[in-house]
């Protein structure tokens, strides 16, 4: 008996592993720790304001300030009067960065489609690692102190890092199909946390040396991982003689294990066949543009929900830290210390929901569910007591609920939505789509991060858990009609699956 499309998914999950090879693992690990190192030189920036803001301040104005630094120096060369503006600067400065970042994202996207991805990652790797350098240990050595430099270079290096996420998520999405898509992604997604963890290790080393040496060090290895980008990464199968994903006919397990997942299975022959790109003679498609991306099934929906669930999740990454020390005392090294279990839930959360996702052929509904677990989860978080070791378990499941689904539509769903049948067979929707899922969400975490300080110093923090609550649940809504759609495929899957039984 002939089984409707819908029912030949199963072969696919082996597929992974049949079709793997150690190109795929190489391009695996490079692409991780390329994002990684791109996340550490952002968390060096989050781990060292406090000495910066020393720096900046003169020494009369700042207990934080080292006694053994020359007075004239400090009184000379100071950017502000008292560190609570030296403060406001360096928050100002991370809303710089993400405004600039999410502009960048939408750019970086189309160029990565044009351009080689390989070329495009590498140039961003390493002139953002030498921004970095201008930005925090040359201009230490040279005792230049500019706030018009420091915002400039900033949009600058928000501008670069831009090209990061969509070139890898491109890549990944090259290499690896629909089968394992979700589990692969969601593990692979962990890259960001990963980095956060390597960029607060590196800055500690070597700190008590000066902040300027955090940014050396940092901004050495971003710059040594570009070049080894650069000679060693493969951006698609066919370098290397493989076939291509969606090549691959026999059978026909290929072709549906790069279905999207929030296709339509129910449409016809004539519908799947259409593409809104030409048909191209030659090897390399025409890319898409950017408002046919945006007119794709899902990608509108899919970021701006993300919008809403960046800006929740990227709050955490700039504020849990000083929420720790704020709202219980803690000193500032165990509070950083602490606030990594946020990440080690998200890294948990994405693989477990990913490998779930592929299990189902859905991701809406893992989404949904997820969500909704983490509505309770910050209620529950915003009630932690006074208690270390309790408060990194509840920050570990908020961590699980969030970060999971944070990184599910990051990767895997901006993957599944760059590769629809409407631009079957082609990888050049891939950045594009990605930059714009990551872009809008960026520009919601930009505009995030100044209402959150907005609604902790008018109404506390409670009221900063409530506006947590109230974006999870607006990103429920957002996806509300994919959900609907996936759950009644799941049902009618169903239905087929015992009329064949």
């Amino acid at each position: 008996m002939a089984f409707p499309g819908s029912l030949r998914r199963q072969p696919a999950n082996r597929g992974l592993v049949s079709h793997c090879t150690h190109h795929h693992i190489v391009v695996f690990l490079l692409t991780f720790f390329s994002y990684s190192l791109l996340h550490a030189s952002r968390k060096t920036f989050s781990n060292v304001k406090v000495s910066i803001s020393s720096q900046w301040t003169p020494s009369c104005l700042n207990s934080t300030a080292p006694e053994l630094r020359p007075y004239e120096l400090w009184n000379s060369n100071h950017l502000f009067p008292n560190a609570e503006e030296a403060t406001l600067f360096l928050g100002m400065l991370d809303t710089i960065f993400l405004f600039s970042y999410a502009v960048g994202l939408f750019v970086s996207g189309i160029v990565g489609d044009r351009l080689n991805l390989r070329w495009v990652l590498s140039f961003g790797m390493c002139s953002s690692a030498l921004v970095v350098f201008f930005f925090g240990t040359l201009t230490e050595w040279l005792h230049f102190y500019n706030k018009w430099f420091y915002c400039c270079l900033w949009v600058v290096n928000g501008l670069l890092q831009s090209t990061g996420w969509p070139c890898v998520v491109a890549v990944m999405g090259n290499w690896f199909g629909k089968a394992g898509r979700g589990f692969v992604f969601g593990l692979w997604s962990a890259c960001a946390s990963v980095g956060n963890i390597l960029g607060a290790f590196l800055a500690s080393c070597v700190l008590k040396y000066g902040y300027e040496y955090a940014f050396l060090v940092t901004a050495s290895v971003q710059f040594a991982g570009g070049v080894i980008v650069f000679f060693g990464l493969l951006t698609s199968p066919k370098e290397v003689g493989l076939p291509e994903l969606g090549a691959d006919e026999d059978g026909g397990v290929e072709e549906d294990a790069n279905r999207p997942l929030m296709g339509n299975d129910d449409a016809d022959d004539d519908d799947r066949n259409y593409s809104i790109q030409a048909t191209d003679t030659v090897n390399q498609p025409k890319a898409i543009g950017f408002f046919q991306a945006c007119c794709l099934p899902g990608v509108v929906l899919y970021s701006l929900a993300y919008a809403c669930l960046k800006l929740v999740n990227y709050s955490f990454f700039f504020w849990l830290p000083f929420y720790l020390s704020n709202n219980f005392g803690w000193k500032e090294a165990e509070a950083d210390q602490l606030s990594i279990w946020y990440d080690v839930g998200g890294i948990i959360g994405g693989t477990i929901q990913g490998l779930i996702s592929d299990v189902l052929q859905k991701r809406a509904p893992v989404l949904a569910i997820s969500l909704l677990f983490a509505i309770g989860s910050l209620f529950g978080y915003s009630r932690s007591p006074n208690s270390k070791p309790i408060n990194a378990v509840i920050m570990a499941i908020t961590g699980f609920f969030i970060g999971g689904p944070s990184n599910m539509i990051s990767s895997a769903i901006s993957a599944d939505l760059g590769r629809q049948d409407l631009v079957k067979g082609s990888s050049e929707a891939l950045a594009t789509v990605t930059g714009i899922v990551d872009g809008t969400g960026s520009i919601g975490a930009a505009v995030g991060q100044y209402l959150v300080s907005l609604i902790q110093e008018n109404l506390g923090w409670m009221w900063v858990f409530y506006f947590f609550i109230l974006m999870t649940s607006s990103t429920i809504l957002f996806i509300s009609p994919l959900i609907v759609r996936e759950i009644k495929l799941l049902l009618h899957e169903r239905r087929l699956r015992m009329l064949t039984e």
